[in-house]
């Protein structure tokens, strides 16, 4: 009774999940178009440098524990495949797409910062005043540095609890949806390049440097001046401003955790700590996170639309199949002429 109700609950679940084949498609796809931006802007990568060796390390590390355990399929053999896989997955999307923007930077022009000011005049939001608040106060300082830099711990939390409870599918979604989010804020950066509020709002001496820092206003002029010469790994800096990805990551990892009842109310509060950080830490206008939680939320409707399609698209891709195979079948019969008997009977 209990093994025939959890394959009637898993069914649904499974039909969504996503060929792992199809994943590997569009990530590496997505490689050969960052390798050709990077081409493009004149930017290299020395792998043999620690601060880049130690992301190609882990990588090939979460790969090869993925590799060993891919015939297991119970107890905690499978919970560690599925967890290398994931965080594998994560990783290598978080460093494509930081990666990507130094490239994309270099094709940028002009800033947009007069028309994102405006808009936040418009919505009665202040930075200064934010700002200073979080002057005043030092405690707030490192609560902020800390909550900002969650976005991080998050998706271990979420991938390490979906690959205990066996969820691939929903794995898959939140990794098809982040890959979406970082694919979308790449393209909107393209539009609206910035230099932030600290660096075009702030007037005078800076008495609390952020964790963004100024890296938008002091690397997009070397980008684009073809000046930068390499990519670190290990100094990988945000230089979107608008929209902001932390706020569409936060809105992804809130909508995924939801339906987790121990991970739902943890990840809402670290991820409601990030949100409040995100205009100082992250140096971002308001309209900004706008933006970015419409961007989380395009990314994860587009891609649930994509997953929830996926038995209708087998269920198609099957029939196809079967009447190719029954319109050959009567071809040829019909093409062989019907045996006539002989008058000797």
């Amino acid at each position: 009774m209990s093994d025939a109700r959890t394959i009637h609950l898993d069914q649904p679940s499974r039909s969504r999940i996503v060929p792992t084949s199809w994943i590997l498609s569009l990530l590496t796809g997505s490689l050969l178009i960052v390798i050709a931006m990077m081409g493009w802007a004149d930017l290299g990568m020395d792998f043999l440098k620690a601060s880049n060796a130690k992301y190609l390390l882990a990588l090939m590390l979460l790969a090869t524990i993925r590799y060993v355990l891919r015939y297991q399929s119970s107890g905690w053999q499978r919970v560690a495949r599925d967890f290398c896989e994931y965080v594998g997955l994560f990783l290598f999307i978080s460093l494509l797409g930081a990666t990507a923007t130094y490239p994309a930077a270099a094709a940028t022009s002009g800033f947009a910062d007069a028309a994102l000011a405006r808009i936040d005049a418009m919505l009665g939001f202040d930075w200064v005043r934010w700002y200073m608040l979080v002057v005043d106060n030092p405690w707030l300082q490192i609560a902020g540095s800390l909550a900002y830099a969650n976005i991080y711990m998050s998706p271990v939390l979420l991938l390490g609890g979906l690959a205990l409870s066996g969820e691939r599918a929903r794995a898959q979604l939140f990794l098809v949806s982040f890959w979406l989010a970082a694919l979308i804020t790449m393209l909107l950066f393209l539009a609206m390049p910035a230099v932030g509020p600290l660096a075009y709002v702030w007037q005078g001496p800076i008495p609390y440097m952020p964790t963004s820092a100024l890296y938008q206003a002091e690397l997009l002029p070397l980008l684009r001046d073809n000046m930068l010469g390499a990519v670190d790994l290990g100094a990988l800096q945000g230089l979107v401003c608008a929209p902001s990805f932390h706020t569409a990551a936060a809105v992804i990892y809130i909508a995924m955790a939801w339906q987790c009842g121990y991970l739902r109310w943890p990840l809402l509060v670290i991820n409601g700590a990030m949100l409040l950080s995100t205009p100082v830490e992250g140096t971002h206008y308001l309209v900004d996170m706008i933006g970015g939680a419409m961007v989380g939320l395009f990314a994860l409707c587009t891609a649930g639309a994509i997953q929830y399609s996926l038995p209708k698209i087998r269920a198609s891709r099957q029939w196809r199949e079967t009447r190719i195979w029954q319109n050959l079948t009567s071809s040829s019969s019909a093409a062989v002429p019907p045996a006539v008997q002989s008058r000797d009977g």
